[in-house]
């Protein structure tokens, strides 16, 4: 009897509850290391939120109250959507999914004007970015109608997928979002990869991947402007990602202490595109270390629990899940770190932000539901 099989049996004899059988299946190590990026985004917007706040006219604890006000929804939204069966994952990937396409494309029409993109839409008082709600109802979506193609003959599932991801990659790139577009097209590439995708069509998923980019070079001058500074840094205006280097060299190994580093009161954008500096600065090498250590925990445990399952939905729906999750954060700290172009994307969970807290918590809280345990002795509980 295997380790995992005895602890779940011990779980059922202890506690038959519905609560109990969450806590002995789903994977508590993630779940531990979801909380400690919490925890950690949770200082740095303490640390990082009055200067911001104070630099465009607002009260200094504005971005710290909003912070606080999202925190509790973000973590209900976790754990609730955690105790989820895969069933009901891809129920509410589906209905958000058709629930938040329309709403993003409304943002074409009523968004306002913010640093030339319209990426936000206010409902019932509360601004949001549809976007970040859309890309893991998405990625939900698109694994069951691949898994559904496979499954059952004569229903042409990859084709709607395909559909779907472009209906998606369009609206993003009208808004502009070209980060974000190249986002979803990876988690789809990677998506279609996983469900069997010949090696030719792998190949034109290439080429017109690099089509996008060429497209979005010339045709957006702040994409060329991004991507020219980063090849040549003395084409253009590189600001912030100086000011980020030397805040993270100015940091060392254990940094300067929290609230006590100055690049936050420099950088426009030190609250969430640049928390990773302000967090190489306060906290030091070694801490930046650990949270990168924590991005890749959660990925690669993420995708050794998924690829285990006998569910192909289950497999694409979490790899999808995990590679917005993980791209992500790459982009937002290779950014940080002149690795990459400039690009306004925020690091999941320690960014500040309203809808990419809680839209961020919606999609591991689907990863968790997802790689919870389901052995068989949890169906004799009557």
């Amino acid at each position: 009897m295997t380790t995992v099989t005895m602890r779940a049996e011990r779980g059922v004899r202890g506690e038959r509850s519905w609560l109990g059988q969450w806590w002995w299946s789903v994977d508590r190590w993630t779940l531990v290391a979801i909380l400690l990026m919490i925890a950690v985004g949770t200082v740095l917007t303490m640390a990082a939120g009055p200067s911001a706040a104070a630099r465009i006219g607002l009260d200094p604890m504005h971005f710290v109250r909003h912070h606080f006000l999202f925190l509790p929804p973000a973590l209900v939204v976790l754990i609730g959507i955690s105790l989820l069966s895969p069933k009901n994952v891809r129920r509410l990937g589906v209905i958000g999914f058709a629930i938040g396409l329309p709403i993003l494309a409304a943002t074409l029409l009523t968004s306002p004007d913010v640093k030339g993109a319209s990426r936000w839409i206010t409902i019932a008082g509360v601004t949001i970015q549809p976007s970040e709600f859309i890309k893991p109802c998405l990625a939900v979506a698109a694994a069951w109608l691949l898994a559904l193609g496979r499954e059952r003959a004569g229903i042409p599932g990859r084709s709607i997928a395909a559909v779907v991801y472009i209906a998606v990659a369009g609206l993003l790139i009208l808004q502009p979002d070209f980060g974000m577009t190249m986002l979803v097209i990876v988690v789809g590439f990677v998506q279609f990869f996983l469900a069997g995708l010949p090696l030719i069509s792998v190949f034109v998923c290439a080429v017109a991947v690099l089509g996008v980019a060429y497209g979005a070079y010339n045709l957006f001058p702040h994409v060329a402007s991004r991507v020219d500074r980063h090849l040549d840094p003395t084409s253009g205006d590189t600001y912030q990602v100086d000011v980020s280097l030397r805040a993270l060299q100015h940091g060392g190994l254990l940094g300067r202490g929290p609230g006590e580093g100055s690049v936050k009161d420099h950088l426009p954008d030190s609250h969430t595109d640049f928390v990773f500096a302000v967090a190489g600065e306060e906290l030091g090498l070694i801490a930046c270390i650990a949270i990168v250590a924590l991005f890749a925990f959660v990925v690669l445990r993420g995708f050794s629990r998924a690829l285990k399952d006998n569910s192909l939905f289950v497999v694409l729906a979490a790899a999808g899940l995990l590679t917005e999750f993980g791209l992500q954060a790459i982009v937002n700290m290779g950014v940080t770190l002149q690795l990459l172009p400039a690009k306004g994307m925020t690091l999941p969970f320690v960014s500040y932000g309203g809808s990419s807290l809680v839209a961020t918590a919606l999609a591991m809280g689907m990863v968790l539901a997802l790689s919870r345990e389901r052995a068989p002795v949890w169906k004799a509980i009557p």
